[in-house]
C-alpha cells in the first residue's frame, strides 16, 4: 500500500498539469482565432466595421495628445499649476 502512494501522487500531479496545459492551449487558441478578424483592413467597403461612424462613411478623428478633454482640463487646474511652479523654481 505504501508503494502506491508515490505513484498515485505523481499520477495526480501529472494529470493536473496536462489538463491545465490543454486548457491554456485551448484558451490561447481561441483568443488568437477570434482576434485575427480585428487585424483586417477597415473602412466603408470592407466587412470589418469598428464604429458606427465608419459604417456610415465617416472616419475616426483622433485628438492630439495636448488637446483639452472636455469643459475643464483637469491637469491644468490652478492648484496643480501652482504646485508645479513651486517644484520647478
Amino acid at each position: 500500500m505504501s508503494a502506491e502512494i508515490p505513484t498515485l501522487a505523481i499520477g495526480t500531479i501529472l494529470a493536473i498539469t496536462i489538463s491545465s496545459l490543454f486548457l491554456l492551449a485551448l484558451l490561447v487558441g481561441f483568443s488568437v482565432v477570434f482576434n485575427l478578424p480585428k487585424l483586417r483592413k477597415s473602412g466603408r467597403n470592407t466587412l470589418t466595421v469598428r464604429s458606427l461612424d465608419e459604417s456610415l462613411g465617416g472616419s475616426a478623428d483622433f485628438l492630439p495628445p495636448n488637446a483639452p478633454r472636455g469643459p475643464a482640463d483637469q491637469l491644468a487646474t490652478p492648484e496643480l499649476l501652482e504646485g508645479a511652479a513651486r517644484k520647478s523654481g
